[in-house]
């Protein structure tokens, strides 16, 4: 059987999971499944049979306009003091998995469905992530992301995003 990403569901295996992440673990085995009903985020999981190998979450955020770049709010209306993205809220790999390229596959399906989803039925002028530590933050500057000032956050616009061909 191939690997799949798809929508968390409840006839994958929650409990086997660990990223290595206390953090990443707990919320995958306690609270996704309520942030979903909640309609907080989706929750996308990449497996093999029911083993899931890896995750990630996608929401609606704004951010506010004067952390963009400014080649960013060059391009927005004056009026937006907060501008529309998608979070990419967290992002694991299971540690029994980790060294296979599996981070770059699932992160860049989040990338392709936030692309889609803001071309088809939401606006967002990009995709925001906030890393969990200095290894996260490397891994998403490999794919272009950059560091939004005095908050943490890191963004890749959706025009970048267009750029990969996904």
């Amino acid at each position: 059987m191939s690997v799949k990403i798809e929508l968390l569901n409840s006839a994958l295996n929650k409990k086997d999971f660990s990223c290595g992440k206390q953090m990443l673990d707990n919320y995958l085995h306690k609270q996704a499944g309520q942030d979903v009903k909640r309609k907080l985020c989706v929750v996308f999981a990449m497996f093999e049979d029911t083993t899931i190998k890896g995750y990630y979450t996608l929401s609606n955020a704004s951010i506010p306009a004067e952390l963009m770049p400014e080649a960013v709010r060059k391009k927005m209306p004056g009026a937006y003091k907060t501008l529309p993205v998608t979070l990419l809220g967290r992002l694991a790999i299971d540690v029994k998995f980790k060294g296979q390229g599996l981070g770059s596959i699932i992160l860049l399906d989040a990338l392709k469905r936030s692309f889609d989803i803001a071309n088809k039925s939401l606006g967002s002028i990009g995709v925001v992530v906030d890393p969990l530590d200095n290894d996260a933050l490397a891994f998403y500057k490999k794919f272009g992301f950059i560091l939004l000032p005095d908050s943490g956050k890191m963004f890749l616009p959706m025009a970048d995003i267009a750029q990969l061909g996904l």
